[in-house]
């Protein structure tokens, strides 16, 4: 035990023995290579001396790149609001140092020409030394001789002699000439805007006497130069006044100033238009917002409802919108205006109607021809291109006509007939077929809408008799749409005012193809999906919007209670489980089928006291439009949490993708309902 004691002391000694302060080895011998390099610490003078808290202290610093040298008060004048208001972005770009190079990278279009024109010279020096090896006898690798002189046979660009001569140099010699300056005389005088009219007016009837007078000389004959210039001078005494504002120049100039007037006036709209996207749409997934952009209404449009609205095929920022009155009692002449996205002030065109206009489609390859249904039940048929605000083709009572309002027309392209045609139903329960014939308007049933009979031991509506089959009624259209298949363009559906959706043909006018019990109330729209042809949507007053399979007419799909009368529906052209409704309540409810079954992804009150009676999609762009019972039409924005599509990946067709995009999200309702 003791010599362990002894060894304990001896390390307690060692451990509390004074550390010893660190020495530096010895500086390296001059010359020697293979030395340690020494570290020398060099301390400033002027070193801040701090804590360990200052120096455990963490400080932030922001680093910018804005330019000192840039102003930051340039003022412009703002024609809107009339007043100078400073620039808040300003650019802060500086070049420090910027050099041309003569380097090119051989993949670029400049290097590859350079390198063909290498290989091109180098090609021709070998023909050329090629054809000098074949003159000579000897084989291109022998250099055991010298070659010939072909400097007489062949020049190139280094067989030249240089020459120089020395002329006279001639000095320049300048000659100048002054003349007295020409006698000047000072003429003044003054007139008004209106005498410059009339001496254009008094012109150009001169001319046009003149013109007529001199075709009148010539078919009889004899000179009539001396008529002509008396005719001249009675009408500058007579000075007629003719309408020069309504001429052709005069009506072009005016739509151009018009148009830069409205750009200046509706330019932050526009640039809404083309640049907004709401950024709170990346923190709340699977909700969206429209962003309100124009409104189109005209003074002749105050006191109507809108009651159709179409895109052109061909300008995708033209549309034509339809006026007139849902109310029986209240009934007023039609109004079709065309409007365009770049001039939202006032319309293109009108047309005025006797009757109002109920419904109207423009031709999907003649994108000139708009059809027009009516009130009264007569259909015409405009052309925009013509200056004339009559229709081309119109019915009436003699050549036939529908007793009641056409709620809708569509045309239809028939590949074995080279006629326009277009489709119309009415709530006299009549399907028309309109061919368009050199000198009028005809037309044929496609089928008469009737109420299917109910089952043998039940009563009719009315209460009376047995329910015998056939022993049905005429039944009211109010919509209809035909299907978007290839190959399908015969088959379409009608809603009728009993609340039931009938699937039929072109191809069988005496029976329907399905009937499907949709509502309890007037099927207001009824639309066949753009992508998966067998889906499609029905709207009613019952305040449901119904999804339907074409295949299953015993329930719906799916049902979206919406609170309040629906007047339209539409699907969106980018995505199959997108789509959107109008209700009487003034909202405009968008719903996507693939972020949320149940509930809308945006329900926006749009309007103020009024109800919203018709919505459709831009087939382009992420516009909505939606018109109400004021007359007015407003132009909505999507967010782009509404507007999601499929993105197609190693060849795949974005239609397929949306297509399976639905069907996933019909297969996941069919296995709930099994469920219950």
């Amino acid at each position: 035990m003791p010599p362990m004691k002894g060894k304990l002391k001896k390390k307690a000694k060692d451990v509390e023995a004074p550390v010893e302060s660190f020495i530096p080895p010895p500086p390296p011998m001059p010359g020697d290579d293979f030395a340690m390099p020494v570290r020398e610490v060099v301390r400033p003078d002027n070193q801040l001396e701090l804590t360990e808290a200052e120096l455990e202290e963490e400080i932030a610093k922001m680093l910018t790149a804005n330019n000192p040298a840039a102003p930051k008060n340039i003022a412009r004048y703002h024609m809107k609001e009339r007043c100078y208001k400073f620039e808040p972005m300003v650019d802060q770009t500086i070049c420090h140092y910027a050099t041309d190079g003569w380097l090119l990278h051989k993949t670029c279009e400049e290097a590859k020409k350079q390198l063909d024109m290498e290989k091109m010279e180098k090609e021709a020096q070998d023909r050329f030394q090629a054809e000098v090896h074949r003159a000579t006898g000897d084989k291109p690798g022998d250099d055991a001789g010298e070659g010939p002189d072909d400097s007489k046979q062949l020049r190139n660009q280094f067989n030249f002699s240089e020459r120089a001569s020395q002329t006279t140099y001639f000095p320049l010699r300048d000659r100048e000439t002054y003349t007295d300056p020409p006698p000047t005389a000072t003429v003044n005088g003054s007139c008004t805007q209106w005498e410059i009219y009339d001496e254009y007016i008094k012109d150009l009837e001169r001319q046009k006497i003149e013109e007529s007078m001199t075709a009148k000389g010539k078919k009889k004959g004899g000179g009539g130069g001396a008529a002509a210039a008396a005719a001249a001078a009675a009408a500058d005494n007579k000075a007629v006044r003719t309408d020069a504002m309504k001429s052709s120049d005069m009506l072009r100039c005016a739509k151009i100033l018009d148009r830069m007037v409205n750009q200046n006036m509706y330019e932050e709209i526009a640039m809404d238009f083309k640049y907004w996207e709401d950024a709170s749409d990346s923190f709340r997934p699977g909700e969206g917002t429209l962003l309100p952009l124009w409104r189109f209404t005209c003074d002749k449009a105050k006191r109507r409802q809108v009651t159709g609205i179409c895109w052109s095929p061909e300008y995708l920022d033209m549309f034509a919108v339809g006026y007139g009155s849902y109310d029986f009692l209240k009934q007023t002449s039609g109004l079709v205006c065309i409007f365009s996205l770049k001039n939202p002030s006032h319309p293109e065109f009108q047309f005025v109607t006797d009757s109002g206009v109920m419904s109207l489609h423009f031709h999907p390859s003649y994108s000139n021809l708009l059809a027009v249904g009516c009130y009264d039940g007569s259909v015409m048929v405009y052309d925009i291109h013509k200056s004339v605000v009559e229709p081309i083709y119109q019915s009436s009572v003699q050549t036939g006509k529908h007793s009641d309002p056409v709620w809708q027309i569509f045309w239809q392209v028939d590949d074995t007939n080279p006629s326009l045609q277009f489709t119309t139903v009415s709530s006299d329960g009549v399907v028309n077929l309109w061919t368009m014939q050199k000198s009028e308007l005809s037309h044929e049933p496609l089928m008469e809408l009737t109420k299917p009979a109910p089952p043998l031991g039940e009563t009719n509506g009315d209460g009376s008799g047995d329910g015998a089959p056939g022993a049905g009624e005429k039944a009211g259209g109010c919509c209809m749409d035909f299907s978007k298949a290839p190959g399908q363009d015969h088959i379409y559906l009608v809603g009728t005012e009993e609340g039931l959706v009938h699937k039929c043909s072109k191809a069988y006018s005496s029976q329907y193809l399905g009937t499907y019990n949709a509502h309890h109330l007037a099927v207001y729209a009824v639309k066949w999906n753009m992508l998966h042809h067998s889906v499609f949507l029905s709207a009613s007053a019952d305040w449901t919007v119904k999804l339907w399979d074409a295949n299953h007419t015993s329930h719906p799909v799916m049902k979206f209670d919406l609170n309040d009368s629906v007047g339209d529906v539409a699907w969106a052209p980018y995505s199959s489980t997108v789509f959107a409704a109008s209700t009487d309540d003034g909202k405009v409810h968008v719903f996507d089928l693939s972020q949320n079954k149940l509930l809308p992804v945006c329900s926006q009150k749009v309007v103020k006291k009024a109800k919203l009676t018709k919505v459709v999609f831009n087939p382009k762009h992420p516009i909505v439009l939606v018109g109400d019972d004021r007359g007015n039409v407003t132009s909505l924005k999507l967010s782009p949490n509404l507007r999601q599509s499929s993105v197609p990946s190693n060849g795949e067709k974005a239609e397929d993708l949306e297509v399976a995009k639905l069907e996933a999200v019909l297969e996941v309702m069919r296995k709930s309902e099994v469920v219950e």
